[in-house]
């Protein structure tokens, strides 16, 4: 893993595979990785979560591997599951040639294992393991979580204990529609993810969509900062800014006005009602100055 010695190194790798840190965020990231913490990062959809995973990954020189929560998942989806089917079809080409006991005991190896998303990063360190959305799952996953991540280890009855060499840097995220236990924020570091200022959504637009105009730039930017103060469903994150600029550019579209913004608004607002009352307030005032 690349070593980065202070948070300005991380700024500076985080925007050489194109994600611009703010220096809070960067100097997270750089405790995270000094002190050998999670990092756990919470805020509103859109505001970078997940791409903060990736470019630290790809900034470190490591593979990320993800675990996307969701309402259900349990330890045997997140951590690993015997392969069903591989070992009925050895048990069927053993059809009793060696005692039921070895048989049994043949079934329960590396081979039939199927390594999900935790164990795979303890096995893989050093890495980047994002664990996505860490709201949408239960309580009970919560504690199932705190216990692998404060042991980096887990325990397989059947194989004995599989620990990290190196733990991996672990990130979080949470779009906060629910509140997650201080039991296992109390084990991270954590950074509240704003969307950024002018300035540096301006500068994201231009290193993400190549070829555009300043002056397009700035009005996509302007235009998407009005929507968020706005009091819609889901406000656009910047992820919506560079797919509104690709829909501009993809129509040829040099200048964002009522005409180019009423054609290409389903790029960045994803709620019918929110296209519906944008449009009532009018699309003149959005882009207004």
């Amino acid at each position: 893993m690349r070593h980065l010695a202070t948070p300005q190194e991380v700024a500076d790798a985080l925007d050489g595979v194109g994600y611009l840190a703010d220096d809070g965020l960067a100097t997270a990231a750089f405790l995270a990785l000094r002190m050998g913490k999670p990092l756990f990062c919470e805020g509103e959809p859109g505001t970078g979560k997940t791409s903060l995973a990736i470019g630290l990954a790809d900034a470190l020189g490591v593979e990320v591997i993800r675990l996307q929560c969701h309402e259900g998942i349990d330890a045997t989806q997140a951590l690993y599951d015997w392969d069903f089917p591989r070992q009925l079809l050895h048990l069927r080409a053993l059809d009793g040639k060696v005692d039921p006991d070895e048989a049994e005991k043949s079934l329960y190896t590396r081979r039939f294992l199927l390594a999900r998303p935790l164990l795979r990063a303890l096995e893989a360190a050093p890495c980047v393991l994002l664990i996505d959305e860490v709201d949408r799952a239960d309580d009970e996953f919560e504690a199932f979580l705190l216990e692998v991540l404060s042991e980096n280890a887990v325990t397989i009855p059947e194989l004995g204990e599989i620990r990290a060499a190196e733990p991996p840097l672990v990130v979080l995220t949470s779009n906060r529609t629910r509140e997650v236990h201080d039991a296992l924020k109390r084990r991270c570091l954590y950074h509240w993810l704003e969307h950024p200022d002018l300035t540096r959504e301006l500068a994201i637009i231009r290193r993400r969509v190549p070829g555009i105009s300043d002056r397009l730039s700035a009005q996509i930017t302007t235009a998407v900062r009005r929507l968020r103060s706005a009091e819609l469903l889901k406000p656009p994150g910047v992820a919506e800014s560079i797919d509104w600029a690709h829909a501009l550019l993809a129509l040829d579209r040099t200048d964002l006005d009522a005409a180019s913004a009423a054609v290409t608004l389903g790029a960045v607002l994803k709620y019918r009602e929110d296209a519906d009352r944008v449009i009532a307030a009018g699309l003149d005032a959005l882009l207004a100055g």
